[in-house]
């Protein structure tokens, strides 16, 4: 939560590429504290390193989809976009299949699982310095026109780049014209406060959804539900989050943002209402334990198919290059906040409500539902240009309808007396 408010900042001081790499420095040092804290005997450095980690995971779930939006060509912007959170989901099942006993879930061997943690971090510390640096930030925010053709060509492959310059130079034209955008001006600006709560839904509904509620109580929900074995249909599900994600990945440039989201939101309020069907009548039907397992394998893939992917790259589409750190800030800090308050409240939750718990999130569904299909837009094959610009055409539109209503209240008055 708190190192996420910090990616606007770093993001312009260090650039995109240089920010990652250097964040790279919290995943080895967290690591290495948990990796030694059995040695050392000291639950203090489990602690410390699980908080460096925090620090080092709220800056690439804001960095990472930044610098992936920035670099990608519109026509596959939301595909590789989707690629963040495969990635994600693949380091789950590798974390929940490495955590059986077969494996390092042993009273020997677990420190093993946390030294796991640098394999990725020494990968990217080593490839990620062969990637151009964002042509975007070079152009708009350096002013590096050089050096951001030559990035262009590398991810491109093309000699002529004039066309993706000139949208970048439009860009930058109208970001001279306003003044440098911080996370406090973007909730007073009223150009932005539309994409603003536009992006800080979406966020919710992500984590309000109540999948971290599934994959963090997974094992007792099916323990519930009578499975035998719930650990391995808690893998079972980390296996349908991934194959979901990859079904995302090939739809979301032909459906588009939008009607993905819409898809996900209802197909989890159907998994969600059968979910709690199941566990009201589980003690006097033993049998419906296997609709209750498959309402939670929909409810994971539904998720996978629009609210798991689209909240974290869809923020960097519905920006300019100007407000867009500070946004990706408030962003990545509504996402971390609402999943800390699922994951710290949820066995209240539970406790109060009992098996209507989810029905507590079927009706948050509902309502991001509602807002998605009246206020969030299709982002799908427009350019950074156009999507801000539908904004501001937006917010214009409503400032004249506010101003004609104000005149026709003042004509009408003036009748009266």
């Amino acid at each position: 939560m708190l190192s996420s408010l910090c990616v606007g900042v770093i993001s312009q001081w260090l650039g995109r590429k240089r920010a990652m790499i250097i964040n790279n420095i919290f995943a080895f040092i967290g690591g290495s504290l948990m990796g030694l804290s059995q040695v050392c005997q000291s639950y203090e450095m489990m602690i410390t390193g699980r908080f460096i980690i925090g620090v080092f995971s709220g800056l690439a779930s804001g960095l990472v989809p930044m610098y992936v939006g920035e670099i990608s060509p519109t026509h596959l912007r939301g595909a590789l976009g989707t690629l963040h959170q495969l990635s994600l989901v693949i380091g789950i099942l590798f974390a929940q299949v490495l955590g059986l006993d077969l494996f390092l879930g042993t009273r020997s061997r677990w420190p093993a699982l946390f030294w796991a943690t640098l394999i990725p971090a020494a990968l990217q510390s080593v490839l990620l310095p062969f990637c151009p640096e964002s042509p975007r930030f070079l152009y708009i925010v350096c002013e590096q026109e050089g050096q951001a053709r030559t990035s262009l060509r590398r991810f491109t492959g093309l000699l002529d780049v004039s066309e993706a310059l000139s949208e970048m130079k439009e860009e930058k034209r109208q970001m001279d014209t306003q003044p440098k955008v911080s996370i406090l001006q973007i909730f007073r600006s009223r150009t932005y406060r539309q994409p603003i709560i536009v992006a800080i839904m979406l966020q919710l509904s992500q984590q309000l959804s109540g999948i971290n509620a599934i994959f963090y109580y997974s094992t007792d929900i099916f323990s519930k539900a009578g499975v035998e074995q719930p650990i391995y249909a808690t893998i079972g599900a980390g296996i349908v989050n991934t194959a979901f994600t990859v079904v995302s990945l090939f739809l979301v440039e032909r459906a588009g943002r939008r009607t993905l989201h819409l898809v996900g939101l209802a197909g989890m309020i159907t998994c969600a209402l059968l979910m709690t069907t199941a566990m009201v009548l589980q003690d006097t039907m033993p049998s419906i334990s296997a609709l209750s397992m498959a309402a939670i394998f929909g409810f994971v893939a539904f998720f996978e198919i629009g609210p798991g992917p689209i909240p974290w790259f869809i923020v960097a589409e519905l920006f300019s290059q100007g407000p867009r750190p500070a946004a990706m800030a408030i962003a990545g800090c509504t996402n971390w906040t609402s999943n800390f308050i699922v994951g710290m409240f949820f066995p209240y939750v539970v406790d109060l409500c009992g098996p209507y718990v989810f029905l507590l999130f079927a009706l948050l569904l509902l309502g991001f539902f509602i807002f998605t299909y009246f206020r969030v837009p299709e982002t799908r094959g427009r350019s950074f240009d156009e999507i801000s610009h539908a904004f501001r055409r937006n917010h214009s539109l409503l400032e004249q309808e506010v101003k004609a209503s104000t005149e026709l209240d003042s004509l009408g008055g003036g009748e009266e007396m």
